[in-house]
């Protein structure tokens, strides 16, 4: 993306063009990007460590007025909290929340495996099926046995699809509340 500013920091010239760090450029095309394409760049900027979430916030704080601060500052938060794709935003916005709910670890490692969502005490993990990664049959061979290992270790695996959590998230809430009550029932 090409954009003309003026009052860059530090800047490098690359081929005739200005560059500047990812940081910097991240922050300052956030206003400029359609909406559709932000959470997007920002997600994979951090997932690829191809730039922290610290210097993101330390960016961020230098341009207080910046058109739409306070979504950034928001989505920052919940990648730091461990939301990696635009479906596990959405399960932490509009499904993973509200009355009832417990504080989920996300990304959360246990034998080798890193869970969407999981509710420790419970041992409950909560899978985001995308279907851009969960699809295939290669892939869905990989989930069930990943779900049979983490079985072994004492945690329920259960999978939730996009379309599922996109369209019907206050039936997914209710059944994971459901699902969280049974369990606790079954560790007393």
């Amino acid at each position: 993306m090409l954009h003309r500013y003026r009052s860059f920091g530090e800047t490098h010239r690359r081929g005739g063009l200005i560059v500047v760090p990812l940081d910097e450029a991240v922050v300052h095309s956030w206003p400029l990007l359609p909406a559709s394409h932000r959470t997007g760049l920002v997600i994979s900027a951090v997932t690829r460590q191809h730039v922290s979430i610290d210097r993101l916030r330390r960016r961020l704080a230098e341009m207080p007025k910046l058109t739409g601060a306070a979504d950034l500052k928001r989505l920052l938060d919940l990648v730091a909290a461990g939301c990696h794709s635009p479906l596990e935003l959405w399960g932490a916005l509009h499904v993973f929340t509200g009355p009832g709910m417990p504080a989920f670890k996300r990304q959360h490692s246990v034998a080798g495996y890193l869970l969407d969502v999981y509710a420790e005490q419970e041992r409950v993990a909560f899978e985001l099926d995308g279907h851009a990664f969960h699809g295939d049959p290669v892939q869905r061979e990989r989930d069930l046995r990943r779900d049979a290992a983490l079985a072994a270790h004492g945690i329920q695996v259960v999978r939730f699809t996009y379309a599922r959590l996109m369209s019907e998230p206050e039936a997914v809430r209710r059944e994971v509340l459901a699902i969280l009550a049974a369990a606790r029932r079954r560790g007393r």
